[in-house]
């Protein structure tokens, strides 16, 4: 499996991916923002349609797309019924802009199932260069941001009494997410970047562990489900997304389990 150099670099690529995806999933989990999540996947998708329509590169929309997506979700100051409604609405027109985009593309076909389903085994050096350098701002990013973005999560009146300056905390960490979201659609697609995005930091959550510990094992959780899709994905040739979704879904399921024995014990 690794003597092929596509094979390579599409682990490469998981691991880069899953390291920013893991934890920044762990805090939208305790922020209680995971559609801001699934909705952010949408607009990205709308975003690298439209650059491949234009003629630039996917990749460039797809970032570009989500992570000011992020930065405008962050900003409005709305009841979370009104901001959930607006985030649902302007999911579904990115939608069907994508949808557009793709219908007015000759090659729709191949872009169109890459963006959906994604491609991690199609990943460039030029790609996998890309990856390491937003992974490596992301993470420098969270770990500025962590201190008072968990503080923020945990008590925001008390936070912003303290002088943390709470809309600016919560607006760059949605285009963290943003970021975070445009790398895993690279192995999952937009439809189920969800499952690598929240799938381990629920996880995490759900065994009840410490800030730092839950940190780490989203983190770890992401990349061992990322880097199993892949083999199994080559052993049964069923594709790398599917496995990645089923795998952490059977996590979390495990992860309640044992949580519940925890207690009852």
């Amino acid at each position: 499996m690794l003597d092929y150099d596509f094979m390579r670099m599409a682990f490469a690529a998981s691991v880069l991916v899953a390291l920013l995806a893991g934890p920044v999933g762990w805090f939208l989990v305790l922020r209680r923002q995971s559609f801001a999540g699934h909705a952010l996947a949408h607009i990205a998708f709308a975003g690298a349609a439209g650059a491949a329509l234009a003629g630039w590169p996917p990749l460039v929309g797809l970032f570009a797309s989500s992570i000011l997506a992020g930065g405008a979700m962050g900003l409005p100051d709305q009841k979370a019924a009104e901001r959930d409604v607006a985030i649902g609405l302007v999911l579904s027109l990115a939608m069907g802009c994508g949808v557009l985009f793709l219908h007015l593309m000759t090659r729709s076909a191949s872009v169109a199932n890459a963006l959906l389903f994604g491609n991690v085994l199609g990943v460039s050096p030029q790609t996998l260069l890309s990856l390491t350098g937003f992974t490596l701002t992301g993470l420098g990013g969270l770990a500025v941001l962590s201190r008072p973005l968990l503080f923020a999560s945990l008590q925001p009146e008390l936070a912003e009494a303290r002088g943390v300056r709470v809309r600016l905390v919560s607006t760059l960490f949605l285009m963290l997410v943003g970021a975070a979201t445009a790398e895993a659609a690279q192995i999952t697609g937009v439809l189920l970047v969800f499952t690598l995005m929240v799938g381990p930091g629920a996880t995490a959550h759900r065994l009840g562990l410490s800030p730092l510990a839950g940190l780490a094992c989203a983190t770890l959780l992401a990349v061992a489900e990322a880097w199993s899709g892949l083999a199994l994905s080559w052993w049964t040739d069923a594709p790398v997304s599917f496995w990645i979704a089923l795998l952490s879904t059977l996590t979390f399921l495990v992860a309640g389990l044992l949580a519940n024995l925890r207690r009852r014990s």
